[in-house]
């Protein structure tokens, strides 16, 4: 970020929600004579009337669990769909013969989560785990892998719902910004402008969607940064606020003002906390502006996920700019 940057001034942002989609239709399923996964749960068949919802079909599914595996996952559905409310929910790999629900699949670009119930664990599994930030620690199963990361709920447990609920957030940014349909005979898209440093051009805007749009155009390496410093964010701040201004992604609090944005550089991304003064400890990057610091990564840095959370989470708490 420039050192003549402007400070920003607050706007107000208003966010609808569009109905939860639901899909009935699912892969093809297991051969016959396929071996059921060892201790999986032995819920009660049920009836699937044409046209019934993937919705409707988990609700049925869960009531047949009958314990306390049907309120965890129940609970953790809630959770799902309130951390965004445009989640697709679908049930796959069902058996015809008996009519079983399936799976419960939740999607958004992509697989998001499943959730199975064993006898002693509902597993909730994110399809691309791995690569989300999770300096709560709620996975605890499927770590060795390079993809997938499972969360296993023992009876009696509880998953902490706001640090979930971002979980879900970061799983669906990290499947990327919704794909535009090309009219007919349009040609092809042209790339993002790119400023001095390599910085993308884009207008003026709130929400989220500028933001995704400003990273899709970050060159090279550094829009994989860029996805993993939004997606921390989000994690850390479930409640965040995002706006583009002056070609910059800017992350705020309602109310409160901004206190993070990140820009491009030519070697290196600079990550600008609007209070860092009052950080412990202190980012290193000095500036001209009394109370902003920074923090450069460049492209073979290791990013610290776990001090970034922390000043995330400390410059959320403080009054940012306003003006």
């Amino acid at each position: 970020m420039t050192e003549s940057m402007a400070k920003p001034k607050a706007k107000g942002t208003s966010r609808a929600s569009k109905p939860r989609k639901s899909a009935t239709k699912s892969k093809s399923p297991p051969k016959a004579g396929a071996k059921a996964k060892p201790g999986a749960s032995e819920a009660k068949p049920i009836k699937v009337r044409e046209g019934e919802s993937a919705s409707r079909l988990i609700d049925q599914r869960n009531r047949g669990l009958g314990d306390w595996r049907e309120d965890t996952l129940a609970r953790m559905r809630a959770l799902i769909l309130e951390a965004d409310p445009e989640m697709i929910e679908e049930r796959k790999w069902r058996k015809p013969s008996n009519a079983m629900a399936g799976v419960p699949v939740w999607s958004h670009r992509g697989i998001v989560c499943t959730g199975e119930t064993y006898t002693k664990v509902v597993k909730l599994t994110f399809a691309r785990g791995a690569s989300i930030p999770d300096p709560s620690r709620l996975f605890n199963s499927s770590l060795e892998g390079n993809t997938r990361r499972a969360i296993d709920i023992h009876e009696g447990e509880k998953v902490d719902a706001g640090a979930f609920k971002a979980l879900v957030k970061a799983a669906v940014a990290q499947n990327g910004p919704p794909a535009k349909k090309a009219k007919r005979g349009a040609s092809e898209p042209k790339a993002m402008k790119l400023l001095s440093g390599g910085n993308p051009q884009i207008a003026k805007a709130d929400g989220d969607a500028p933001v995704q749009a400003y990273i899709a155009g970050m060159p090279g390496r550094k829009r994989d940064l860029g996805k993993r410093l939004d997606a921390l964010i989000v994690r850390t701040v479930p409640d965040v606020r995002k706006a583009v201004k002056w070609n910059t992604p800017f992350y705020g609090i309602e109310g409160q003002g901004w206190f993070l944005g990140f820009h491009c550089i030519t070697k290196y991304v600079k990550v600008a906390f609007f209070r860092g003064t009052s950080l412990c400890p202190v980012p290193p990057g000095e500036s001209k502006q009394k109370e902003v610091r920074y923090l450069d990564i460049h492209e073979d840095d290791k990013l610290d996920e776990a001090q970034m959370a922390t000043w995330v989470k400390q410059a959320a708490a403080l009054p940012g700019w306003v003006l």
